[in-house]
């Protein structure tokens, strides 16, 4: 009976080891698919995660976008009316100049002149492309005209405009010497004011704001009731 105990231990033992590897491998297979569950879970919501992401950029983006084209919209505007007010400042100052010319004239001997309807014609077509903003083509027009004319009543306010249309054509030294010019020849003229704020724009466009800011004080000093003057006291407060 004694020898027969090892072998009943050993059938025993021989029969539950089936048995407890089958639970082993249903442990194992159980915790693999709880793994792959937590895995997959995992990566759906880092999916979903940048999903959202995603979904929120595009609309910051969107928001971005709308928020340029209204700036953009603001700063067209904002072109269109200062060429408008460009133009208005063009035919004020023309309507005043003419004013004053037609007083001057009336009180002083007239010119003597081959056509003046003709000479009118070419300073009004050259003043007309300047106020269409086509200033390389106005700055030749004014530029013959004074070369045909250089003693017609309005060759000074040609110089001056010719001044203007330089420095839109970003061309300040042909602009600086259209305005000195003015100043040299006709000091007196009601032009000069504004010739020489527009010498004063011209030696800033050069880089030199020095020279300018004396020029500015030397037009309130010179011409301390005009409209140029006033324009050069504010320019000089907000420097």
């Amino acid at each position: 009976m004694i020898r027969l105990l090892p072998l009943a231990a050993l059938v025993a033992m021989s029969l539950a080891g089936p048995a407890q590897a089958g639970l082993f491998d249903d442990t194992d297979a159980r915790r693999q698919i709880t793994e792959m569950r937590q895995d997959l879970e995992s990566r759906i919501e880092t999916s979903n995660r940048g999903q959202l992401e995603l979904a929120n950029q595009n609309e910051r983006l969107r928001a971005e976008v709308a928020k340029l084209r209204g700036q953009l919209e603001v700063v067209l505007n904002e072109v269109e009316s200062l060429k408008q007010r460009q133009r208005d400042f063009y035919v004020d100052l023309d309507t005043r100049m003419r004013n004053l010319e037609t007083s001057a004239t009336a009180t002083t001997t007239p010119q003597t002149s081959g056509n003046p309807a003709e000479e009118a014609a070419e300073y009004e077509a050259a003043l007309n492309l300047l106020k269409e903003g086509k200033s390389r083509e106005a700055l030749t027009a004014f530029d013959n005209f004074i070369g045909r004319y250089p003693d017609n009543a309005s060759t000074p306010s040609a110089h001056f405009w010719a001044g203007n249309a330089a420095l839109q054509n970003k061309d300040a030294a042909a602009a600086s010497r259209h305005f000195n010019t003015v100043l040299g020849k006709w000091p007196d003229d009601m032009v000069a004011p504004d010739a020489m704020l527009g010498l004063a724009n011209s030696q800033q466009a050069m880089g030199d704001p020095k020279t300018s800011q004396r020029t500015l004080q030397t037009l309130i000093e010179r011409y301390p009731s005009s409209n140029a003057a006033q324009a050069a006291k504010q320019r000089l407060a907000k420097r």
